[in-house]
């Protein structure tokens, strides 16, 4: 069997909001010490950098991995729409009661993008939080 080349496509979109790291089972002054203005008690924000990475084989009758319309649709819905100009601590369920960091927000992007993908695509995610934090999931 002849195996098919994997082609990796991008979308980059962006999305604002704001966010406090903290630990409610840690004192005041350990959630300072740890998270430093991070821990502000009324938030922070950042404008955040999302870029989409989808690898899979070519359709040999489109030419496309994926149709990256559908992929811009796909990120809106799930993402741009649910995270964009939110607290995500207050306004996004799945941080109810996880720590808001770049890498529990890019897990649950992963999380909700996954699902909606078909099974043969493998998903990268690369969060942005400033110009030189970023992280990736998952990491291999």
């Amino acid at each position: 069997m002849i195996e098919l080349p994997r082609v990796s496509v991008f979308r980059k979109e962006h999305f604002n909001a704001a966010h406090r790291l903290f630990n409610p089972n840690w004192s005041d002054e350990k959630n300072q010490e740890v998270f430093g203005l991070c821990n502000n008690p009324n938030y922070h924000g950042h404008n955040y950098e999302l870029i989409v990475q989808i690898t899979g084989t070519i359709n040999p009758e489109t030419g496309y991995v994926i149709d990256m319309k559908e992929v811009s649709q796909l990120i809106q819905k799930e993402i741009i729409q649910k995270f964009d100009h939110k607290n995500l601590n207050l306004d996004v369920p799945e941080f109810a009661h996880l720590n808001p960091t770049a890498e529990n927000i890019a897990l649950i992007i992963y999380q909700k993008l996954r699902t909606t993908l078909a099974t043969n695509l493998d998903l990268k995610i690369r969060l942005y939080e400033t110009e030189r934090n970023f992280v990736e999931f998952p990491a291999h």
